[in-house]
């Protein structure tokens, strides 16, 4: 008999099929007939057991089958195609601002472990939510982001290194977010960590453990202490006592910062409120109690509203401070951000390269392409997956790579 034990997995019938959980919001499925073919068998919640065969003959089957399963991996929210991202996958994860990491030559490092989200923020800058257009998903082993952050880090050889987790999307999705803290923690330079959501799938538990694995600081996604006004931002249906309850709850635990969008006309005289809310609850120990953002537009996002130019942002910052008394708008040294050398980057804007396409992009017809272990974005590419192809660079920045298709 083989019992194969698993962690990130869980296993259901389903007619003449078994259903397979990966890390609790992706699907896929295995036929029964073919898992018989490896020896009879039974599924347990994350186990499952094959009769009178040997364990390594059996683990490297059913490993084989849910090889190929994983192509068509879906995400429960909204059934949309989801690729895996690990060791052995050979897809980098720098490249592409969609997953992954990011350097911007400071000494925070952006980390990306997931797309997808639960709610749909009418002024997102990356369209996400359950009306998203966005066309596939995406999911990062959590072994893979440490290690590779890992290497960030050594690089800037610093010891004021911050990991600032900002997906896509609703971190608090990726059901491995408190070890891929603990795992970021670890790495020797790394001070802070930081991660941003919208609260809504937050609980006690959660925090305790985000805090247990190391996390220093959340920055918290909410838009207005009225009801109707933080529902209707939040595009979606919200439980804004929920959010509220365990936002007095995270400064028990870690430092808290609130993190409102700025929507002209809608939130205006929400903001001073908020601010209030984050001094009484104690947020903004070793950073702001409150970091007001301005709502920009961006060419796939959701645009609401035209944005308002960054003078006049903080001159209405200044308004609502005098007439409410209190303070809006902190530099960017109460956050500690200092300046260490980024990343070479492999290739120059102009440049013309050869690179293979490997995965579908989340925009219309683009595609993501991989050369010298770098991501590139690749709009308007009807190339199959594993197509060779010619791109001229057109983007470069921070090692975000955009190329336009050449054949």
């Amino acid at each position: 008999m083989a019992e194969l034990i698993f962690k990130d997995l869980s296993f259901e019938k389903d007619k003449d099929r078994v259903k397979i959980s990966f890390l609790k919001l992706f699907y896929s499925y295995l036929e029964s007939s073919s898992l018989e073919k490896i020896a009879p068998f039974e599924i347990g919640k994350n186990s499952i057991i094959f009769k009178n065969v040997p364990e390594h003959s059996a683990r490297k089957k059913f490993e084989f089958l849910l090889f190929n399963s994983f192509k068509n991996l879906r995400n429960r929210l909204n059934n949309k195609k989801t690729v895996y991202i690990h060791k052995s996958s050979g897809i980098p994860l720098i490249g592409t601002n969609y997953f992954g990491l990011i350097d911007r030559g400071t000494n925070i490092i952006e980390v990306k472990p997931i797309t997808s989200c639960n709610i749909s923020c009418i002024f997102c800058s990356v369209d996400e939510g359950p009306y998203s257009r966005r066309k596939a998903d995406f999911v990062v082993e959590k072994d893979y982001l440490v290690d590779e952050f890992r290497k960030i880090a050594e690089f800037k050889n610093s010891n004021n290194i911050d990991a600032h987790i900002n997906a896509q999307g609703e971190p608090t999705l990726y059901a491995d977010m408190a070890e891929l803290v603990r795992g970021i923690m670890s790495i020797k330079g790394v001070k802070r960590s930081s991660i941003d959501t919208n609260g809504t799938l937050l609980s006690r538990q959660l925090v305790d453990e985000l805090a247990d694995a190391g996390l220093t600081r959340i920055n918290l996604s909410l838009n207005a202490l009225d009801p109707e006004k933080a529902r209707k931002l939040a595009g979606y249906p919200y439980n804004l006592s929920k959010v509220l309850e365990i936002a007095r709850y995270i400064p028990t635990k870690m430092d808290l910062i609130i993190a409102p969008v700025w929507m002209p006309g809608y939130n205006d005289e929400e903001l001073p409120k908020l601010a209030k809310f984050a001094n009484e609850i104690g947020a903004g120990k070793s950073c702001p109690p409150i970091g007001i953002q301005n709502m920009l537009n961006y060419r796939f996002g959701r645009n609401p509203a035209e944005s308002v130019p960054m003078g006049e942002f903080y001159n209405k910052m200044k308004e609502l401070e005098q007439k409410y008394s209190i303070k809006l708008v902190f530099d960017k040294a109460a956050f500690d951000v200092e300046s260490l050398p980024e990343l070479p980057k492999p290739f120059k804007k102009g440049q013309i390269i050869e690179a293979e396409i490997v995965l579908p992009g989340r925009i219309g017809n683009e595609k993501l392409a991989v050369a010298k272990d770098r991501l590139i974005s690749v709009p308007n590419c009807y190339k199959e997956e594993n197509s060779k192809v010619r791109v001229k660079i057109k983007r470069t920045k921070h090692n975000i790579f955009l190329g336009e298709l050449l054949n």
